[in-house]
This record gives structure tokens, sequence and C-alpha cells, in this order.
């Protein structure tokens, strides 16, 4: 019996009891008998689509199916896309790309930081995946199939990207006030010169408080617009994972994307920031920094400079 709206919530409801006789009970099935059987039953899904719903059969329970594909999703990303810069730190030739090639994590503070990044996903951000479904549903994320469109997903994504920078500008500006800085996020700049690894190497209250403009912002427009899937948000945190760990990078290529996207912030953005400890508080683009004045480096000291003079001068 075929299915026009795959839900996952369908497979403890009655219009389901078809095929859910058939692949009940889930703890003598396999995966892939499961697939097989949504296969049969819903010709119209594509393969990932397939996939995506013989996981949640499988598991048999959404809360479940949810938190274990999101905390392994986050450790696979975060894991896989910082083990290139920890090769990269280890190749003497790729040394002159490094902004501060003074400063070459040693094997040592790679382990260390590991061990309290890994501290920080069991403690704080697996419970909080845990919950994630329940308040996922309650606001309206859909986790069914099919799909969204590829346009749906791309101007979502981009949206995200904008009001997260915004919500990172002025939380991480917050987080450099006195006894702000001293309590929380001094934790996170005892790397004047950052690597990927590091980029949540930090307290678990900043954790929280700035990745709650990674998830929550995406939960609030779900609340607000009631069209949103959990793949769009899926695919969002990988993006912003990519560019927290590369803006960690420490690194600074010809082929960087912030010489093809000028109001990109980037590895060379975020590294000044790390390295002066002020200024440059932005996560994805330039412009907050631009218009408020709170660029850092020799250039925005140069211009600063210059800014003044000619100000000077006008008032001569």
């Amino acid at each position: 019996m075929p299915l026009t709206t795959y839900t996952m919530d369908s497979f403890t409801s009655p219009n389901y009891t078809a095929i859910a006789d058939v692949m009940l009970p889930h703890t003598q099935n396999t995966y892939w008998h499961e697939f097989h059987e949504i296969s049969k039953y819903n010709v119209q899904l594509n393969y990932f689509e397939r996939l995506w719903a013989a996981w949640y059969a499988y598991i048999g329970n959404d809360v479940l199916a949810t938190g274990i594909m999101s905390f392994l999703m986050h450790e696979f990303v975060y894991f896989g896309r910082s083990l290139p810069w920890m090769i990269i730190d280890r190749i003497p030739a790729l040394n002159k790309y490094k902004i501060q090639n003074q400063k070459v994590p040693s094997a040592k503070e790679q382990w260390d930081c590991a061990k309290l990044v890994l501290v920080s996903h069991f403690t704080v951000e697996l419970p909080q995946i845990w919950f994630f479904h329940p308040m996922a549903q309650y606001v309206g994320l859909k986790t069914s199939v099919p799909f969204p469109s590829l346009f749906t997903m791309a101007y979502q994504i981009a949206i995200f990207f904008v009001l997260e920078d915004t919500w990172h500008y002025w939380m991480h500006r917050a987080l450099h006030w006195g006894p702000l800085y001293k309590n929380i996020h001094k934790i996170h700049h005892q790397y004047s010169a950052p690597f990927g690894l590091a980029a949540e190497y930090a307290s678990p209250i900043e954790v929280m408080f700035l990745g709650l403009g990674t998830v929550g912002i995406p939960i609030l427009w779900c609340a607000v617009t009631q069209n949103l899937h959990i793949l769009t948000m899926y695919i969002w945190i990988v993006f912003r994972l990519f560019q927290a760990i590369d803006a960690h990078s420490g690194y600074e290529f010809p082929w960087s994307l912030h010489h093809f996207l000028p109001f990109w912030a980037g590895a060379d953005h975020h590294d000044t920031h790390h390295e002066k400890f002020i200024g440059n508080y932005s996560s994805s683009f330039r412009w907050w920094d631009f218009c408020l004045d709170t660029e850092s480096g020799p250039e925005a000291a140069k211009r600063r400079r210059e800014k003044k003079m000619a100000k000077a001068k006008k008032a001569q």
C-alpha cells in the first residue's frame, strides 16, 4: 500500500497498519530489510528519501532516531573536517600559508583540545540533541519524506547564515566585556593562533550561548513560517561547522573564499581576532565589523588613522 504522504509519525498511526505489520518488530528486522520494504511500497521516493525513511522505520522511535542521527552527524562532520587541518599542520611545505606560521600546534595541544571538545560534546551538546526532536516537532519541524526542493533549502540556509552572523556578532562582542570574558570566553582564547579542532574549544556556557544562534534561529523560523525540514537544518549545521572550523584553521590560501567573496570573513578575519584578542567579532561575514568599526588588524588600524587625519584636516 503506497503512502502518498510518508511521515515518521505514520509508523505508529492507524493509517500505517498495513506496512507496520510487515516491518514490525523493529528489533528483529535489519535496516536493509526496512529499506527494501519502504522501496516496495513507496516507489515515488528517491533513493535518499528511502534511506531516510528506512532509518526511522528501523529505529522505531522518532526521538531516538533523530537523536542518534544528529549526534553522529555532528561528531563525524566536526572531527572529519578538522582532520585535514591537523594533517596540513604536519606538512612543512604548507607552513608558508599559515597566518601565524611561527605557532604550529603540537600533537599534545591538539590532543588536549580534542579531549575538552569531546567532554563538551557529551555533557553539553548530547543532552540538547536528545531534547531537540520533541521541541522541533512542537514548532512544526518536518521529518517526513519527500524532501523539500533544493531552492527551498538554499534560500532558507542563506537566511540562516545572515541571521546567525548577526546573533554571533552581538553575542561574541558581549563575551568580550570584562566579567564575561574573564569567566566564560577566556577559555576559547587559550590559543592565540587557532587551529581547526579548536572551533568548539570553549566554556560549556559559551557553547550554549553562541550555539543558540545556530539551532535557535532555524527553530524560530519554523515556528513563524511552519516551513522547515530537518534535512535543511542538518545541511545548514554542516555548512556552519565547516565555516567555524575553516575560520579557526589558521591558513590563508590564494583560493580562500574571501578572495572571491570579499564580504566573507574566513580564516584571516578570525585569526586576527585570536591574535589581537579584540575586534572581528562576526562569524561568517565582514559587514557588521565594517559598519560598526570593530575591524581588527593592521589594515583596519591604518584606515582608522587615515580617517582620523582626514577629519582633523577638515576641522582646521
